[in-house]
């Protein structure tokens, strides 16, 4: 399987997650089981089987982050010697030429993409234009929305 990218904000995030699961809800779970127990006739009781499907949650994504940790590249823009060009990690101010409107983007992997941050990911159109590109240069960006016209603006490594 191919390593995926990911900043080390993203990667921090997930791990963050990941031990919150571990030591926070999987215990929680398990003591609301132990609980639904008590009642008795588990066929009918609610509560436990509410808490199984809760726990069935819990493992599933335990199981993702993990699996999405072990196939991460983690990558430190703040460590790379990007010459001044567009990298995997890096936030980009752009302007849009038919509207002059200014956007900044930050390009990172796929699970961490959430365009009402501004975060785009690595795979997306508007991402694959602007790597290796440098302040200055436009490009032209087929969207859903049509084509568009991106000038660089500057480019920071944070």
């Amino acid at each position: 399987m191919n390593k995926a990218p990911i900043t080390v904000h993203g990667a921090e995030r997930l791990q963050d997650e990941l031990r919150s699961l571990k030591s926070v809800e999987r215990p929680k779970v398990i003591e609301a089981i132990a609980e639904a127990r008590a009642h008795g006739d588990l066929k009918e009781n609610a509560e436990y089987h509410a808490a199984r499907d809760q726990q069935s949650f819990i493992e599933g994504r335990i199981k993702d982050i993990e699996s999405k940790l072990g196939n991460a590249t983690i990558i430190d823009v703040t460590k790379i010697d990007a010459n001044g060009k567009v990298v995997f990690g890096s936030t980009v101010v752009v302007a849009d030429d038919d509207t002059g409107d200014e956007v900044t983007y930050q390009i990172v992997g796929n699970d961490e993409a959430d365009i009402k941050l501004n975060k785009i990911s690595i795979g997306s159109p508007i991402a694959r234009a602007l790597i290796g590109k440098e302040e200055g240069d436009v490009v032209d960006v087929q969207t859903p929305g049509g084509l568009r016209s991106l000038e660089i603006i500057s480019i920071k490594y944070i």
